[in-house]
């Protein structure tokens, strides 16, 4: 099923429910306590999108400026529904955060990505040739180092500058 209509918009406190549900149901995402989604819903509006469809909330981007680097804007979490997946909306929804007046400084997009998650490289990946912009990748978490082994390694994906 497609949703012929979605509307984007910041979101607000009361979205943080609907985002942890939403998360829960979009593996191989972590899930974050519902507080942690209260919190990104409330104090990162600016930098974060939420998409909904017929009042159902079907995707959410988290993301924040990096304090030390205002130019850079951290993409912390990308859940698109099952429903609403092969629409492009993870990419439309990428865009209007970047074109929202909190990002008018921001020159760089950063996220991390395991190895294993296919969907989030081709979309960063397609994002960067849309913005006509390097990607480049290191290391940022190791699987040993800071996981202990628990949990795969998250690659530091940069695009930019754009």
């Amino acid at each position: 099923m497609s949703y012929p209509t979605i509307e984007l918009r910041r979101p607000t406190a009361k979205d943080g429910r609907s985002v942890h549900q939403l998360v829960a149901q979009c593996p191989p995402l972590d899930s974050n306590s519902m507080y942690c989604n209260l919190l990104q819903s409330a104090h990162f509006s600016a930098t974060s999108v939420a998409a909904f469809s017929a009042g159902d909330m079907v995707g959410f981007i988290s993301g924040y400026l990096i304090p030390e680097r205002p130019d850079t804007l951290f993409v912390w979490q990308v859940a698109v529904g099952q429903r609403a997946r092969g629409q492009g909306l993870a990419t439309r929804m990428l865009r209007h955060i970047q074109e929202r007046p909190a990002c008018s400084g921001v020159a760089f997009l950063e996220t991390t990505i395991t190895a294993s998650n296919q969907a989030s490289w081709a979309l960063f990946q397609g994002l960067a040739k849309q913005l006509d912009a390097t990607l480049s990748e290191s290391v940022m978490f190791d699987s040993a180092g800071h996981f202990g082994n628990e949990h795969d390694t998250e690659m530091l994906v940069r695009i930019g500058p754009f």
